[in-house]
């Protein structure tokens, strides 16, 4: 009896443990193994280093459009500024080849040549040249002759200054642009130009003017205005010297 008894608290003692121990694991709380799946968190990490990886591959190929558009910009200006450095090469070479054609007799270049086919504005030129306005003007350009480009500045300002009626202050102010230009000072080669464009537009001299004016712009880098100069001398005076350089220049900018 005793020895029944004795099992029975045994085994109603064990019971109780496992109904405790049962209780136990059914309060616990669960937990998952997050190394076993993907989260809600995770996904979102990925997509959003997804969404970073395109923004950066956007961005480079923004970049490499970028790159290459200034490299085209890069060569168009180098061509044109090769042609500048062409142009400002020849503004010797033309001026040299003037003073060759003085020399040899040739063309309408030479001051007896320019005083028998000057042509005068009604408002600021007199309808010819006095002696001693053409004496002083075959000075001045004798100093053109002879490469003295200081001296001969000096003599046709102070030719205009003198004579400012004279039939020949277009041709003078005309040589002064050549003559500032051949010096690479622009800006008063561009105004003596102008003078003859805008003070004196019957004289000969003006398609040949507003030729080199072009070549000048071109020169500072205004290109809009140089074209511009460059049609003007082509329509308004088809059949100059002037024209047919202005139709070969724009044909070799374009290429």
């Amino acid at each position: 009896m005793r020895e029944r008894a004795k099992y029975l608290l045994t085994t109603s003692a064990a019971a109780s443990l496992l109904v405790l121990a049962s209780t136990a694991l059914a309060q616990q709380p669960r937990v998952d193994d997050l190394a076993s799946s993907s989260s809600f968190y995770d996904r979102t990490v990925t997509r959003e280093e997804a969404g970073g990886s395109l923004a950066l591959f956007n961005a480079i190929q923004s970049n490499q459009e970028t790159i290459r558009e200034l490299r085209g910009q890069i060569e168009k200006l180098n061509h044109e500024l090769g042609q500048l450095r062409q142009q400002s090469q020849q503004q010797y070479i033309d001026l040299d080849g003037r003073l060759a054609a003085v020399e040899q007799g040739e063309g309408g270049s030479s001051p007896a040549a320019e005083v028998t086919n000057q042509t005068s504005s009604p408002t600021r030129q007199g309808p010819s040249s006095t002696s001693d306005a053409k004496d002083a003007y075959n000075a001045a350009f004798a100093n053109v002759k002879d490469r003295k480009f200081d001296a001969a500045i000096s003599a046709f300002e102070a030719f205009i200054s003198d004579y400012p009626q004279d039939g020949l202050v277009a041709n003078g102010y005309y040589w002064l642009g050549e003559l500032y230009s051949a010096k690479s000072d622009t800006d008063k080669a561009g105004q003596s130009f102008q003078r003859v464009i805008d003070d004196y537009p019957q004289s000969g001299k003006v398609p040949d003017a507003i030729y080199k004016l072009a070549l000048l712009k071109a020169r500072q880098g205004d290109l809009d205005a140089s074209e511009a100069l460059l049609t003007r001398v082509r329509d308004n005076y088809p059949d100059s010297t002037a024209a047919s350089l202005a139709k070969d220049f724009m044909r070799d900018s374009s290429q």
